[in-house]
């Protein structure tokens, strides 16, 4: 396994800067050492330039063809284009694949190992995890390999080159996110805007009752004053405990005030 090396732009400014002032095998050798370099990951840059794009009608096309392969496409691409294209290292090789897992990684998070087999053209699982831990290790992805069920579940990667031609599909489905951030909104609104009603009609509901209690406590007192009597002094009542829902039979000695109910 190689040493841990991470994504950083230093090296790839270095190339850029080399590349600007190069021009036929000089820089068809130098794009050769790009895609070689470690933690080199995105090459849009390098394609823009002109002179890079001056080697799409020279005899170093091949060249140039197998930079937008690095840029855009997958390892089966290579495979498929392989009799015209220049050979790969096996440095190269493990970088194709890398940027190949990001490309299905970027339409599954869990990929089964058969399918990173047969994309990768690898021969066993033991190379297929040894390469996606180097893909972890150079910060091109992170995730866990699930050896129980034989698959890689991807947390993150990184992103790839975008051509031109995909800029539409891109728009499109920023579009639509935006449109369901707008609903996702308006329902989030609608809640709370039930939720201040509901919290009104609850005040306005406290307000009531507070406001009518001392008026209803003020009758109740009426009421119970209603069916009150009261006794002369001296009577000859018998001293209990008195109740005014249910008056009872009471003494009082001269001078004492019972008051009964009715």
């Amino acid at each position: 396994m190689s040493a841990e090396v991470k994504v950083t732009g230093q090296n790839q400014e270095q190339f850029l800067l080399l590349a600007k002032s190069a021009k036929g095998a000089a820089l068809a050798t130098l794009i050769h050492q790009v895609l070689e370099a470690p933690g080199v990951y995105v090459f849009g840059e390098l394609l823009d330039m002109p002179n890079v794009r001056e080697l799409a009608e020279s005899d170093f096309a091949s060249t140039f063809r197998l930079l937008t392969v690095f840029a855009y496409g997958t390892y089966a691409d290579y495979l498929a284009e392989a009799r015209n294209l220049p050979p790969l290292t096996e440095a190269q090789k493990n970088k194709l694949r890398h940027l190949s897992v990001v490309t299905l990684a970027a339409k599954v998070k869990c990929i089964p190992y058969a399918v990173l087999l047969e994309a990768l053209a690898l021969r066993n699982v033991r190379q297929l995890e040894d390469l996606v831990i180097e893909a972890v290790y150079a910060d091109v992805l992170r995730g866990s390999l699930d050896q129980r069920n034989q698959r890689l579940e991807v947390d993150y990667s990184i992103g790839r080159d975008i051509q031109r031609q995909d800029l539409s599909a891109i728009t499109r489905t920023l579009q639509e996110w935006c449109v369901g951030c707008e609903v996702v909104l308006s329902g989030i609104e609608e809640q709370v805007s039930r939720a201040n009603q509901h919290k009104e009609q609850q005040l306005g509901l406290k307000q009531q009752i507070e406001s009518e209690a001392p008026r209803e406590r003020q009758d109740l007192v009426q009421v119970e004053l209603k069916g009150l009597s009261f006794l002369p002094w001296g009577c000859g009542v018998p001293a209990a405990c008195l109740s005014f829902r249910r008056p009872q039979r009471a003494f009082c000695a001269p001078g004492q005030l019972i008051i009964l109910g009715s």
